[in-house]
C-alpha cells in the first residue's frame, strides 16, 4: 500500500469519526434541551389541527390527536438517550468488573462460574427478557432500562476479559506480580486504564443497539408509557396513516436511521483509532 492511499484511507477514516461525534453530539444536544424545552408540550392535544402537513408553525407537522411531530421527537431523544446511556452504564459497572475478575489469575472455577452465567444471560434476548420483566412489575421505561442493561452485563465482561487476557502477558503486568501487588489490585490499577479506548468503542456499539432495542419495546408497548414520547410507539401510531400522513412515520424513522448511523460512524472511527497503522 502506497504512502498516499494510507494517508487517504486515514484521512477517510478521521472523517467518518468527526461525522459521527457531530451527529452523535447533536441528538444528545436535543436530548439535553428537550429537558427544558420543545416548541410546542408534546403531550398537548389539539384535535382541530390534526394531521397538518409541514408548516412554519409545525416544522414537522401534527399527528392525528395534533401533537406538534418536532416536539415529539425531541421529548422521544431524551427519552430514548436516556434508556439507551443508562442501559450502557448498567452493563459497564457490573460488566466491566466481572470480565476483569474473570481474568484474574489463576482463573480456574471462577472464571467458569462467571462465564457460563454470561452465556446464560444470552439465552434471553433483551426483548423476551422485557416481557418477563413487564410480566411482573409492568410495562415502563425503567423496566426497558433494566433489560437492556441485563443484556449489555455478559458484553461488557467477555469484552473485558478478552483484553484483560492478551494484558495480563505483558511485562508490567508481571513486573506488578513480582513487586507483590494482588491481581484485584493490578487489574484496576494497570489493566483497566489500557481496556478504557476498547470499552468505549464497545460502548458506542452498545448505545446504538440500546437506541434499536428502546425503539422495539416502546413499539410493541413494553418502554416507556404515554403521555411520555417515544420514537418506537411515535412509529406504531403511525403505521395505521401511512397512506394519509406518510410523514408520522418518516421523521422518527428518519431520526433513529440517522442516530444509529452516527453512533456506528463513531464508534467505527474510535476502533481506528486505536488500531496501530499498517
Amino acid at each position: 500500500m502506497s504512502v498516499a492511499d494510507t494517508r487517504n484511507g486515514a484521512a477517510s477514516r478521521n472523517a467518518g469519526l468527526v461525522i459521527g461525534a457531530a451527529i452523535t453530539a447533536a441528538f444528545v444536544g436535543v436530548a439535553v434541551i428537550a429537558q427544558i424545552w420543545t416548541p410546542y408540550d408534546p403531550a398537548a392535544l389539539s384535535i382541530v389541527h390534526k394531521l397538518q402537513s409541514p408548516n412554519l408553525h409545525h416544522w414537522f407537522g401534527t399527528d392525528q390527536l395534533g401533537r406538534d411531530v418536532l416536539s415529539m421527537l425531541m421529548a422521544g431523544a431524551k427519552n430514548t438517550v436516556g434508556v439507551a446511556l443508562l442501559s450502557v452504564i448498567i452493563g459497564v459497572f457490573i460488566g466491566v468488573p466481572l470480565g476483569l475478575l474473570a481474568a484474574c489469575p489463576p482463573r480456574g472455577a471462577v472464571d467458569e462460574l462467571i462465564m457460563r452465567g454470561n452465556d446464560l444471560v444470552f439465552g434471553f434476548p433483551s426483548l423476551l427478557l422485557a416481557i418477563l420483566i413487564s410480566a411482573v412489575f409492568g410495562p415502563g421505561a425503567v423496566n426497558a432500562i433494566i433489560a437492556i442493561g441485563i443484556f449489555n452485563i455478559p458484553v461488557f465482561a467477555r469484552v473485558t476479559r478478552g483484553g484483560a487476557l492478551q494484558l495480563w502477558t505483558r511485562d508490567y503486568c508481571l513486573a506488578a506480580q513480582v513487586a507483590g501487588k494482588g491481581p484485584i489490585r493490578i487489574s484496576f490499577e494497570h489493566i483497566l486504564p489500557n481496556l478504557v479506548s476498547l470499552l468505549a468503542v464497545q460502548g458506542t456499539i452498545q448505545f446504538s443497539l440500546g437506541v434499536i432495542a428502546e425503539a422495539g419495546l416502546s413499539y410493541v408497548g413494553l418502554g416507556a408509557q404515554p403521555p411520555t414520547p417515544s420514537w418506537g410507539r411515535m412509529l406504531n401510531e403511525a403505521q395505521t396513516l401511512a397512506a394519509l400522513a406518510p410523514s408520522l412515520a418518516l421523521f422518527p424513522g428518519s431520526a433513529m436511521l440517522l442516530f444509529v448511523l452516527g453512533l456506528n460512524l463513531l464508534g467505527e472511527g474510535l476502533r481506528h483509532r486505536r488500531e496501530p497503522p499498517e
